[in-house]
Order: C-alpha cells, then structure tokens, then sequence
C-alpha cells in the first residue's frame, strides 16, 4: 500500500537557483530529501547547468554538478548512496537540437559517460539515464534513426545493459526505478496513443491513462508503487500539462502548483510522498516545485 492516501493534500513550495530564476526543474528527490535538478532552458546562451541541493533548499545549499568539459548537463535522477545520474552535451546550439550523452556520477565528482550500444542512432545521437535505485540500477533511453525511443537499464557496478520492452510499443522510455526493481515510464503504441506504464519486479505490466488526456507520462516512482508524472488535455497552443499521482490502489490524484495550475510537471518521488517538478507560472517562467504532504 502506498504512504500517500488517496485524498491528500500538499504544501508547495517554488525553488529556483537564483543563477537563473527563469527556469529551474526540479527532477528526482531521495529518501534523504536531496533533489536533483538544473537551471537554464537550453536555448542559445541559457545552458542547462545541473545541480543537487540538500535541506533547507537556501541558494547556499545548492551544489553545482556539471559533465567535466560540457557545455550543458541535466542531473535526473539520484539513490541515496551519492550515485546521481543525467545527461550531457557539446553544444548550446540555436536550434536546441543537440547530441545528448548519459552519465552517472560518484559522490558528484567522479563522472563516466554512458551510451547504449547500437549503431541505429539518431543524427544527433540522444542518449539520456533518467533514474537510478540503491542497487546501482540506471534506467534511460536512446533514440534511433527514425526518433523512437528504447528504453534500457544500465548496471553501473558491472557495466551491463539490457533492453526494457513492451510488446505493442514502438517507443518506450525508461523514466524511474525503484529499489524493488520496479520500473516506470511511458510508451507510444501502434496507434499512436502515449501511455504510462508500470513494470513492475515481478513481470506484471500495468498500462494506464487519464481518461480524456491526450497523453500521460510517468516519471518517477518510490519503492511503494506510488508513480508520479504528467498527463495532457487537449493539443497544440491549447494543451495543458497537469500533475499526477497513481497506484494501483487508488488510481490517479491530480496535482496541481496554484501558482502553475494547468501547467504543472511532476518528476519524482520518494518513500515520504514528497514530490519534485516545475510549473510554469503567470510570467511564463519555469519554477522548482516541491510539494511535500
């Protein structure tokens, strides 16, 4: 059963990086209630610039994480043990179509580059980790030549990959895993229809969407099989991104930032029930989100 009870309510709290108050997302939160994040929208002279930040959140608990040599980096996803995970590019380009590198860090210092390996890759190549449990277990995802997603597990101790499938997919991403082995993510059918999905360590597959979203992403998920992440109502100029939360139990929970209602992310989640994101608010920045029961 899940800590967080259906009908819960939450405090939220904006945090931004005050290097760049425009645009901050908020990505992964552990059990030690240490966030993973960035700063920077990744257009041309605004680089994305990761970070990790502890308790209390001041802009002096804030730790710069950075690929050696990048010119941008995205820390995703964090364990408990000090082992973070991201992506990293070369370039700032213009155009914001950039080759993307997975990564795994030590302790935010010792950094190594992780790449499935395929020769059927996107021109720019696009590998992206995005989770990793207490097992040293990473989850991510490449893009091949045609731009569909495969998702993966990396094994950082023994440096192994293998495949994460769905049959019936044609693109899926590995988001989030928990400690169990459990995994989330989302995935593209033949039909063309965006769904999450929940793997969980005993092989049991669990396909769900909001009813009349257009789309619905999962992105993170704690070891109680709460997954947390977005679903989308309506496409185009006219579509709005809201906040989730759903198990198995209670199916979903919308989630909502006031300041950013309808514009609302939600990335990861820990054992605690406390959710990290963004939302974009009424100037269109984009802001941290920690919305804590």
């Amino acid at each position: 059963a899940s800590t967080t009870p259906a009908a819960t309510s939450y405090h939220f709290r904006t945090i931004n990086n005050s290097n760049d108050e425009t645009f901050n997302q908020l990505l992964g939160i552990n059990s030690k209630d240490k966030i993973a994040g960035y700063f920077g929208s990744g257009a041309a002279g605004h680089k994305n610039k990761g970070y990790t930040l502890l308790p209390p959140y001041r802009q002096s608990d804030f730790r710069t994480e950075n690929f050696p040599h990048s010119a941008q980096t995205q820390v995703t996803g964090l364990n408990d043990k000090g082992v973070t995970v991201g992506f990293w590019s070369h370039t700032n380009k213009a155009s914001m179509v950039n080759a993307n590198f997975g990564f795994y860090a030590i302790g935010g210092r010792h950094f190594r580059s992780v790449n499935f390996p395929t020769s059927n890759n996107s021109a720019p190549p696009v590998n992206q980790l995005l989770g990793v449990n207490n097992s040293d277990i990473a989850v991510g995802f490449y893009t091949d030549s045609k731009g569909n997603s495969h998702g993966y597990t990396y094994n950082i101790r023994t440096r192994r990959f293998h495949r994460v499938t769905v049959r019936g997919a044609t693109s899926l991403t590995a988001a989030a895993i928990n400690n169990k082995g459990s995994i989330a993510g989302f995935l593209t059918n033949s039909k063309g229809v965006t769904k999450a999905f929940f793997l969980r360590h005993n092989g049991q597959l669990i396909t769900f969407g909001k009813t009349g979203a257009s789309m619905t992403q999962a992105f993170g998920v704690n070891d109680f099989g709460e997954v947390v992440g977005a679903y989308t109502v309506g496409t185009g100029s006219s579509a709005k991104s809201f906040g989730f939360t759903w198990t198995l139990q209670h199916g979903f929970r919308t989630v909502n930032d006031p300041k950013g209602v309808g514009a609302t992310v939600v990335n990861g989640v820990n054992d605690a029930g406390d959710l990290v994101g963004f939302y974009t608010g009424a100037h269109g920045n984009v802001n941290g989100m920690l919305a804590t029961p």
